[in-house]
């Protein structure tokens, strides 16, 4: 992107990623976009991360005061039906009201009390919508840095996200710097955002990362997706 419409960094990221039935994941989805599957299945990802220093793209991270705080996304992986691929979300955690003027273009933002702290070694997520019961707690323990494997990098890195309002679907442009991974183990995991999505209950363990973060994170301004004549995904 030429001019991003905010900068921001992603912080202290653990990246929890269950595998569903398609189906099951494609119910949930407007008609203009399927899933993207890996090795025939569609993932989910509960993704808790603090979102730090939120600015225009003129202003400076070193002016004091900009805003930073917990976020959590519930997303899964997408192809429109032209080809290209991105994240859909299921619902978005956030402990910043400001963030709610998302809505304009689809984006499913829950406000709620939202945590991340650390304790030793670990690092500890909560959050409760102020509205409905969804909630989640989340303690991991980060192990060594890893070499990303394909899949890994296919879970992790997508570079746009879509939403849709008004009878239109949106298309929100990503910019970062690649995602340092680690494995990372699972002290508590007690969740309802995936039940309160509609999703049925895990049928396995989940792929669990962490990522100490991305300083450089640029959101393009969103806008009306329009199909490339003459292409088709699948």
């Amino acid at each position: 992107m030429r001019v991003p419409a905010l900068r921001a960094g992603w912080l202290r990221q653990t990246f929890v990623h269950w595998a569903f039935p398609p189906d099951a994941v494609q119910a949930l989805l407007p008609e203009e976009l399927v899933v993207d599957e890996y090795e025939g299945s569609a993932w989910v990802g509960l993704t808790p991360f603090v979102m730090a220093d939120v600015r225009p793209p003129a202003v400076p991270v070193q002016v004091p005061g900009l805003p930073t705080f917990a976020e959590t996304n519930l997303r899964t992986y997408v192809r429109h039906r032209d080809g290209a691929d991105g994240l859909w979300f299921l619902s978005i955690e956030v402990a910043c009201p400001l963030m709610l003027a998302a809505r304009a273009v689809g984006a499913p933002y829950n406000p709620g009390r939202l945590s991340v702290s650390l304790n030793g070694d670990a690092v500890a997520y909560a959050g409760s919508r102020w509205v409905g019961e969804a909630s989640y707690r989340l303690v991991v323990r980060p192990c060594d840095p890893i070499t990303p494997t394909e899949r890994d990098v296919w879970l992790t890195s997508r570079w746009r996200a879509y939403t849709r309002r008004l009878g239109m679907l949106w298309e929100t442009p990503v910019e970062h710097e690649p995602w340092p991974l680690a494995h990372a183990a699972v002290d508590v995991l007690e969740e309802t955002l995936t039940s309160a999505a509609g999703l049925p209950a895990p049928a396995a363990e989940p792929l669990v990362h962490f990522s100490e973060g991305v300083r450089h994170v640029r959101l393009g301004a969103s806008r009306p997706r329009v199909p490339t004549p003459g292409l088709s995904g699948g």
